[in-house]
Protein backbone atom coordinates (compact mmCIF):
# COMPACT_ATOMS: atom_id res chain seq x y z
CA UNK A 1 0.00 0.00 0.00
CA UNK A 2 1.46 3.38 -0.97
CA UNK A 3 1.57 6.37 1.35
CA UNK A 4 -1.59 8.00 -0.01
CA UNK A 5 -3.70 4.85 0.29
CA UNK A 6 -2.33 4.22 3.76
CA UNK A 7 -3.18 7.78 4.82
CA UNK A 8 -6.71 7.49 3.35
CA UNK A 9 -7.24 4.24 5.26
CA UNK A 10 -6.26 5.94 8.53
CA UNK A 11 -8.79 8.74 8.05
CA UNK A 12 -11.49 6.27 7.00
CA UNK A 13 -10.96 4.31 10.19
CA UNK A 14 -11.05 7.49 12.28
CA UNK A 15 -14.37 8.51 10.70
CA UNK A 16 -15.85 5.04 11.22
CA UNK A 17 -14.75 5.01 14.87
CA UNK A 18 -16.24 8.41 15.69
CA UNK A 19 -19.51 7.75 13.88
CA UNK A 20 -20.16 4.77 16.15
CA UNK A 21 -18.42 5.46 19.46
CA UNK A 22 -18.21 8.58 21.61
CA UNK A 23 -14.85 9.78 22.89
CA UNK A 24 -13.92 8.72 26.43
CA UNK A 25 -14.43 12.15 28.00
CA UNK A 26 -17.94 12.57 26.59
CA UNK A 27 -19.08 9.06 27.54
CA UNK A 28 -17.78 9.49 31.11
CA UNK A 29 -19.52 12.85 31.49
CA UNK A 30 -22.83 11.41 30.27
CA UNK A 31 -22.53 8.59 32.82
CA UNK A 32 -21.90 11.16 35.55
CA UNK A 33 -24.86 13.32 34.54
CA UNK A 34 -27.19 10.36 34.11
CA UNK A 35 -26.50 9.26 37.68
CA UNK A 36 -27.21 12.76 39.00
CA UNK A 37 -30.74 12.86 37.55
CA UNK A 38 -33.37 11.40 39.89
CA UNK A 39 -36.68 11.82 38.06
CA UNK A 40 -38.15 8.69 36.43
CA UNK A 41 -38.47 10.56 33.12
CA UNK A 42 -34.82 11.63 33.04
CA UNK A 43 -33.64 8.18 34.09
CA UNK A 44 -35.65 6.65 31.25
CA UNK A 45 -34.13 9.08 28.75
CA UNK A 46 -30.58 8.32 29.87
CA UNK A 47 -31.31 4.60 29.78
CA UNK A 48 -32.37 5.05 26.13
CA UNK A 49 -29.24 7.12 25.41
CA UNK A 50 -26.94 4.38 26.69
CA UNK A 51 -28.94 1.61 25.06
CA UNK A 52 -28.60 3.46 21.75
CA UNK A 53 -24.85 3.85 22.21
CA UNK A 54 -24.45 0.17 23.13
CA UNK A 55 -26.45 -0.98 20.11
CA UNK A 56 -24.43 1.30 17.85
CA UNK A 57 -21.27 -0.42 19.07
CA UNK A 58 -22.71 -3.92 18.93
CA UNK A 59 -24.06 -3.45 15.40
CA UNK A 60 -21.20 -1.18 14.24
CA UNK A 61 -23.62 1.49 13.04
CA UNK A 62 -23.65 5.29 13.49
CA UNK A 63 -25.01 6.30 16.89
CA UNK A 64 -27.09 9.11 15.34
CA UNK A 65 -28.98 9.08 12.05
CA UNK A 66 -27.75 12.60 11.25
CA UNK A 67 -24.08 11.97 10.59
CA UNK A 68 -23.78 15.66 9.74
CA UNK A 69 -21.10 17.27 7.64
CA UNK A 70 -17.53 16.39 8.52
CA UNK A 71 -15.17 19.11 9.67
CA UNK A 72 -11.46 18.56 10.14
CA UNK A 73 -9.22 20.62 12.40
CA UNK A 74 -5.54 20.05 11.70
CA UNK A 75 -2.45 20.95 13.69
CA UNK A 76 0.01 20.46 10.87
CA UNK A 77 3.72 20.33 11.44
CA UNK A 78 5.76 22.17 8.83
CA UNK A 79 8.08 19.14 8.64
CA UNK A 80 5.23 16.63 8.21
CA UNK A 81 6.14 15.04 4.85
CA UNK A 82 2.58 14.43 3.63
CA UNK A 83 1.20 17.98 3.73
CA UNK A 84 0.76 18.16 -0.05
CA UNK A 85 -1.64 15.23 -0.17
CA UNK A 86 -3.53 15.81 3.09
CA UNK A 87 -6.53 17.67 1.63
CA UNK A 88 -6.96 15.10 -1.16
CA UNK A 89 -6.64 12.28 1.38
CA UNK A 90 -9.37 13.74 3.59
CA UNK A 91 -11.74 14.30 0.68
CA UNK A 92 -11.29 10.76 -0.62
CA UNK A 93 -11.67 9.28 2.86
CA UNK A 94 -14.99 11.12 3.28
CA UNK A 95 -16.23 9.84 -0.10
CA UNK A 96 -15.38 6.25 0.76
CA UNK A 97 -16.72 6.50 4.30
CA UNK A 98 -20.08 7.72 3.05
CA UNK A 99 -20.57 4.31 1.43
CA UNK A 100 -18.72 2.10 3.89
CA UNK A 101 -19.76 3.36 7.35
CA UNK A 102 -22.32 4.36 6.00
CA UNK A 103 -22.84 8.11 6.43
CA UNK A 104 -26.01 9.89 5.42
CA UNK A 105 -25.31 12.08 2.36
CA UNK A 106 -25.87 15.62 3.63
CA UNK A 107 -23.74 17.90 1.43
CA UNK A 108 -25.80 20.24 -0.76
CA UNK A 109 -23.88 22.73 -2.88
CA UNK A 110 -25.23 26.14 -2.01
CA UNK A 111 -26.45 27.62 -5.28
CA UNK A 112 -27.24 24.62 -7.47
CA UNK A 113 -29.13 23.09 -4.51
CA UNK A 114 -28.05 19.58 -5.42
CA UNK A 115 -26.99 16.89 -2.95
CA UNK A 116 -23.58 15.61 -4.06
CA UNK A 117 -24.32 12.16 -2.65
CA UNK A 118 -20.92 11.61 -1.02
CA UNK A 119 -20.59 14.35 1.64
CA UNK A 120 -18.03 16.27 -0.42
CA UNK A 121 -18.66 19.44 -2.37
CA UNK A 122 -17.98 23.14 -2.36
CA UNK A 123 -15.36 23.59 0.39
CA UNK A 124 -16.69 20.40 1.93
CA UNK A 125 -15.47 18.69 4.02
CA UNK A 126 -14.35 21.81 5.82
CA UNK A 127 -10.64 21.79 6.70
CA UNK A 128 -9.14 24.19 9.24
CA UNK A 129 -5.34 24.43 9.31
CA UNK A 130 -3.12 25.42 12.21
CA UNK A 131 0.60 25.40 11.41
CA UNK A 132 3.02 23.99 13.99
CA UNK A 133 6.58 25.11 13.15
CA UNK A 134 9.17 22.34 13.00
CA UNK A 135 6.89 19.45 13.92
CA UNK A 136 7.10 16.23 11.91
CA UNK A 137 3.61 15.05 12.90
CA UNK A 138 0.02 16.11 12.29
CA UNK A 139 -2.79 16.13 14.83
CA UNK A 140 -6.17 15.56 13.17
CA UNK A 141 -9.51 16.22 14.84
CA UNK A 142 -12.69 15.17 13.03
CA UNK A 143 -16.03 16.63 14.14
CA UNK A 144 -19.49 15.52 12.98
CA UNK A 145 -21.50 18.71 12.52
CA UNK A 146 -25.18 17.74 12.57
CA UNK A 147 -28.04 20.04 11.62
CA UNK A 148 -29.61 20.13 15.08
CA UNK A 149 -26.36 21.42 16.53
CA UNK A 150 -25.76 23.89 13.71
CA UNK A 151 -29.20 25.54 13.74
CA UNK A 152 -28.75 27.29 17.12
CA UNK A 153 -25.41 28.89 16.20
CA UNK A 154 -25.41 32.67 16.54
CA UNK A 155 -22.94 35.53 16.77
CA UNK A 156 -23.19 39.17 17.73
CA UNK A 157 -20.85 42.10 18.11
CA UNK A 158 -21.47 44.18 21.23
CA UNK A 159 -20.19 47.60 22.16
CA UNK A 160 -17.31 47.53 24.65
CA UNK A 161 -19.46 49.40 27.13
CA UNK A 162 -21.91 46.48 27.19
CA UNK A 163 -19.25 44.52 29.07
CA UNK A 164 -19.00 40.83 29.85
CA UNK A 165 -22.47 40.96 31.40
CA UNK A 166 -24.04 41.31 27.94
CA UNK A 167 -22.69 37.92 26.97
CA UNK A 168 -24.58 35.97 29.62
CA UNK A 169 -28.19 36.63 28.50
CA UNK A 170 -27.09 36.18 24.86
CA UNK A 171 -25.80 32.69 25.66
CA UNK A 172 -28.81 31.80 27.82
CA UNK A 173 -31.30 32.84 25.15
CA UNK A 174 -29.56 30.65 22.56
CA UNK A 175 -29.22 27.55 24.73
CA UNK A 176 -32.78 27.64 26.13
CA UNK A 177 -34.36 28.68 22.80
CA UNK A 178 -33.00 27.39 19.49
CA UNK A 179 -30.58 25.20 21.45
CA UNK A 180 -33.46 22.76 21.81
CA UNK A 181 -33.02 21.91 18.11
CA UNK A 182 -30.08 19.89 19.39
CA UNK A 183 -30.46 17.05 21.92
CA UNK A 184 -29.62 18.19 25.47
CA UNK A 185 -27.56 17.97 27.55
CA UNK A 186 -25.46 20.24 25.37
CA UNK A 187 -21.83 21.22 25.22
CA UNK A 188 -21.77 24.99 24.79
CA UNK A 189 -18.87 26.56 22.92
CA UNK A 190 -18.42 30.31 23.33
CA UNK A 191 -16.00 32.32 21.20
CA UNK A 192 -15.00 35.81 22.32
CA UNK A 193 -13.07 38.09 19.99
CA UNK A 194 -13.24 41.16 17.81
CA UNK A 195 -15.57 40.31 14.90
CA UNK A 196 -18.14 37.76 13.75
CA UNK A 197 -15.88 35.35 11.88
CA UNK A 198 -13.16 35.38 14.54
CA UNK A 199 -15.62 34.68 17.36
CA UNK A 200 -17.47 31.99 15.37
CA UNK A 201 -14.29 30.05 14.66
CA UNK A 202 -13.29 30.20 18.31
CA UNK A 203 -16.71 28.98 19.45
CA UNK A 204 -16.37 25.83 17.35
CA UNK A 205 -12.83 25.21 18.61
CA UNK A 206 -14.17 25.54 22.15
CA UNK A 207 -16.38 22.51 21.49
CA UNK A 208 -13.34 20.49 20.44
CA UNK A 209 -11.58 20.95 23.78
CA UNK A 210 -11.70 17.90 26.05
CA UNK A 211 -14.30 17.98 28.80
CA UNK A 212 -12.81 18.79 32.16
CA UNK A 213 -10.11 21.04 30.68
CA UNK A 214 -10.77 24.60 31.82
CA UNK A 215 -9.68 27.80 30.12
CA UNK A 216 -6.19 28.74 31.25
CA UNK A 217 -7.32 32.28 32.03
CA UNK A 218 -8.79 32.33 35.54
CA UNK A 219 -11.45 34.93 34.68
CA UNK A 220 -12.54 32.93 31.63
CA UNK A 221 -12.63 29.71 33.67
CA UNK A 222 -14.75 31.45 36.29
CA UNK A 223 -17.16 32.62 33.57
CA UNK A 224 -17.37 29.06 32.21
CA UNK A 225 -18.40 27.80 35.65
CA UNK A 226 -20.86 30.64 36.22
CA UNK A 227 -22.66 30.10 32.91
CA UNK A 228 -22.70 26.31 33.33
CA UNK A 229 -24.15 26.56 36.84
CA UNK A 230 -26.76 29.05 35.65
CA UNK A 231 -27.84 26.92 32.70
CA UNK A 232 -28.11 23.87 34.95
CA UNK A 233 -30.50 25.82 37.19
CA UNK A 234 -32.97 26.47 34.36
CA UNK A 235 -34.77 23.21 35.07
CA UNK A 236 -33.98 21.81 31.64
CA UNK A 237 -32.63 18.31 31.31
CA UNK A 238 -32.13 15.68 28.63
CA UNK A 239 -34.22 16.25 25.48
CA UNK A 240 -35.22 19.67 26.83
CA UNK A 241 -37.59 18.08 29.36
CA UNK A 242 -37.55 18.88 33.10
CA UNK A 243 -34.28 17.87 34.71
CA UNK A 244 -31.19 19.00 36.58
CA UNK A 245 -28.52 19.18 33.89
CA UNK A 246 -29.03 21.22 30.73
CA UNK A 247 -25.38 21.11 29.70
CA UNK A 248 -22.44 18.75 29.86
CA UNK A 249 -20.05 21.68 29.83
CA UNK A 250 -19.38 25.29 28.85
CA UNK A 251 -16.11 26.09 27.09
CA UNK A 252 -14.79 29.54 26.23
CA UNK A 253 -12.04 30.39 23.76
CA UNK A 254 -10.95 33.99 23.28
CA UNK A 255 -8.66 36.28 21.35
CA UNK A 256 -7.64 39.92 21.62
CA UNK A 257 -10.45 42.29 20.61
CA UNK A 258 -10.55 45.69 18.97
CA UNK A 259 -10.82 48.57 21.41
CA UNK A 260 -14.27 49.39 19.99
CA UNK A 261 -15.79 45.87 19.72
CA UNK A 262 -16.70 42.92 21.88
CA UNK A 263 -17.77 39.96 19.70
CA UNK A 264 -19.41 36.79 20.97
CA UNK A 265 -20.43 33.62 19.09
CA UNK A 266 -22.14 30.50 20.40
CA UNK A 267 -22.07 26.97 18.98
CA UNK A 268 -23.56 23.93 20.68
CA UNK A 269 -23.16 20.19 20.41
CA UNK A 270 -25.78 17.67 21.48
CA UNK A 271 -25.08 14.81 23.85
CA UNK A 272 -23.89 12.72 20.89
CA UNK A 273 -20.72 14.78 20.60
CA UNK A 274 -18.89 12.91 17.86
CA UNK A 275 -15.29 13.99 17.64
CA UNK A 276 -12.04 12.12 17.57
CA UNK A 277 -8.39 13.09 17.61
CA UNK A 278 -5.36 11.24 16.28
CA UNK A 279 -1.70 12.08 15.91
CA UNK A 280 -0.17 10.93 12.61
CA UNK A 281 3.61 10.60 12.46
CA UNK A 282 5.84 11.13 9.45
CA UNK A 283 5.99 7.36 8.79
CA UNK A 284 2.15 7.24 8.90
CA UNK A 285 2.00 5.38 12.18
CA UNK A 286 -0.67 6.97 14.34
CA UNK A 287 -1.97 7.25 17.90
CA UNK A 288 -5.62 7.70 18.86
CA UNK A 289 -5.79 10.42 21.52
CA UNK A 290 -9.54 10.55 22.14
CA UNK A 291 -10.43 6.86 22.57
CA UNK A 292 -8.21 4.86 24.92
CA UNK A 293 -7.17 1.38 23.87
CA UNK A 294 -8.15 1.91 20.22
CA UNK A 295 -5.77 1.40 17.33
CA UNK A 296 -6.58 2.23 13.73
Amino acid sequence: MDNKENFISIIEKLIALCAVRLSDDVFSRLEEIGKSEDSPLQKAIYDSYFENLKMAGDLNRPCCQDTGLLQFYLKAGTAFPHLDITADVINEAVRRSTLKVPLRPNAVNYFDNQNTGDNTGERCPWIDWEIIPGSKSMEICVYFSGAGCSLPGQAKVFKPSDGIEAIKPFVFDIVTGPGLNACPPLLVGIGLGHNIENAASLSKKAILRNLGVKNQNSEAASLENEIMEGLNKTGMGAQGLPGKRAVIGVHIESSARHTATRACAVNVSCYVLRRGIIRVNSDLTCEVLSHKGVTL
